[in-house]
């Protein structure tokens, strides 16, 4: 079987990031292991439950990576946070801090609103529908 384990996200701080996405989005911190360049390995997920993708938290590293923190997608949405209780999960969000880009709305394929992360990374929190 195969399937995407990992997708890379450039931060400015390792600790700052760790914080926002286990404290604020309530992931859960896998991974933290030092690496001999002065790197480390942070893997976070949304939670231990998920068998989903996890995130890699990974320090940006000269000019071309820092000018890409919080754009990696061009200004699109590029990570989707599924969720079983929007309504739930999105009022702990904003109760944390998260700053939502739009009121929630209820499409065909789920209901959803578009957040920022701390750097400006745009995610939907997304409830599919059944």
């Amino acid at each position: 079987m195969r399937r995407i384990a990992l997708v890379t996200l450039v931060v400015d701080d390792y600790d700052e990031a760790i914080r926002f996405y286990t404290e604020t989005l309530g992931f859960e911190l896998v991974e933290d292991t030092p690496r001999p360049d002065g790197s480390r390995w942070v893997v976070v997920r949304p939670g231990a439950e998920s068998q989903g993708t996890a995130l890699l938290l990974a320090r940006a590293k000269g000019e071309a990576q820092r000018g890409r923190v919080g754009d990696q997608t061009g200004g699109r949405v590029g990570f989707f946070l599924h969720t079983d209780d929007f309504a739930r999960d999105h009022a702990s969000m904003l109760a944390a801090g998260v700053t939502f880009l739009e009121e929630p709305r209820h499409e065909p394929y789920g209901s959803v609103a578009v957040f920022q992360d701390l750097y400006g990374n745009r995610w939907d929190l997304l409830q599919p529908a059944d």
